[in-house]
């Protein structure tokens, strides 16, 4: 009777088994994730993250044989600086992060652990990396672009808003010391810019006040942290004073603004992963050039087109990823 009582309760135990998941292997690797923005708020936000979505595209699945140690800053840059400590203190094996803020906190939290960026920035100009072919420390990622980004932007406002003259440019941190090369743009397309200093939202109405006042028949944008947490109020007040209006990123176009042009996520964090991946396997950050972003998506809000009266023309109409119609 006891043998009979110990091979049911063993056949038991092996039912019941798999149903209580395993706590995953203390040794697994950790990657950081700092992020300046609020956690997403979908309950299976997980399921979908583009980020996490191409881990498991390359066999990293969270709990088997990776654990993610998500940090939010809650568009607190202050709080950037002690949740990279605090990613530092676990510790993991590699941080990823995106925008200068960010970036710039994991640096000075570490100097050994791997840093994984995605940033318009400048990473040279910003003392990220020595250069983007040999970045020389322990960050590497996708970044640079934010003058040639520029550029566009108004090359692509002037093909929306035909016979464009002045373009109003909303300057968060006097970029115009260094943006030489919109105003090459600008002079070669025959436009004149008219920066304008916006340090907060506070400053949006004012800003947009003096736009319209001086003439301006289009708004460009430029790659900021300041804009990208506002964009829904940018986008409602470049409506309320008629001013078609441009920023990289896509959420711009369909928070109602006219056009968006920018780095397509989906590749930015399928290189991202690509480097994770790498560095995860043994690779030196100092060893994996930066790499500028290939692939661009344009997005054109057609409905914000109508309300301002403009009719887009064919040939831009023809070269947009998307038309919100």
């Amino acid at each position: 009777m006891n043998a009979i009582a110990l091979l049911i309760a063993l056949a038991l135990s092996l039912l019941v088994a798999p149903l209580t998941p395993a706590a995953p292997p203390g040794n697994l690797p950790r990657i950081g994730v700092l992020v300046l923005g609020h956690p997403p708020t979908a309950p299976d936000w997980k399921a979908h993250s583009p980020f996490e979505q191409e881990l498991r595209t390359l066999g990293w699945l969270e709990g088997q044989n990776i654990i993610l140690e998500y940090r939010w800053a809650e568009w607190q840059a202050s709080r950037l600086p002690p949740l990279a400590d605090e990613l530092v203190r676990l510790p993991v094996d590699v941080i990823v992060v995106s925008g200068s803020p960010a970036i710039r906190a994991a640096q000075r939290a570490t100097t050994t652990i791997p840093i994984v960026t995605f940033s318009v920035g400048e990473p040279v100009a910003e003392g990220f990396v020595a250069s983007l072919a040999r970045p020389g420390g322990n960050i590497t990622g996708v970044g640079g672009l934010v003058g040639e980004l520029s550029a566009k932007l108004l090359e692509l406002l002037t093909e929306a808003v035909p016979g464009l003259a002045r373009v109003a440019v909303f300057d968060p941190r006097n970029i115009r010391a260094s943006a030489s090369e919109i105003e090459r743009t600008a002079r070669s397309l025959g436009v004149q810019l008219h920066f304008l200093g916006v340090q907060g939202p506070d400053d949006f109405e004012r800003a947009f006040t003096a736009a319209t006042r001086e003439g301006a028949g289009a708004l460009l944008l430029p790659a900021a942290l300041l804009f990208t947490r506002n964009l829904r109020e940018l986008a409602a007040l470049a409506m309320q004073h008629r001013l078609p209006a441009i920023f990289w990123q896509k959420s711009f176009a369909e928070a109602g603004g006219l056009l968006a042009y920018g780095p397509n996520q989906t590749e930015v964090y399928r290189r991202l992963v690509f480097y994770v991946d790498k560095i995860l396997k043994g690779a030196k950050p100092a060893d994996l050039p930066m790499e500028r972003p290939m692939r661009f998506e344009l997005v054109i809000n057609l409905k914000t087109a109508q309300a301002l009266g403009l009719t887009i023309p064919p040939a831009l109409l023809f070269q947009a990823d998307e038309v919100i119609r």
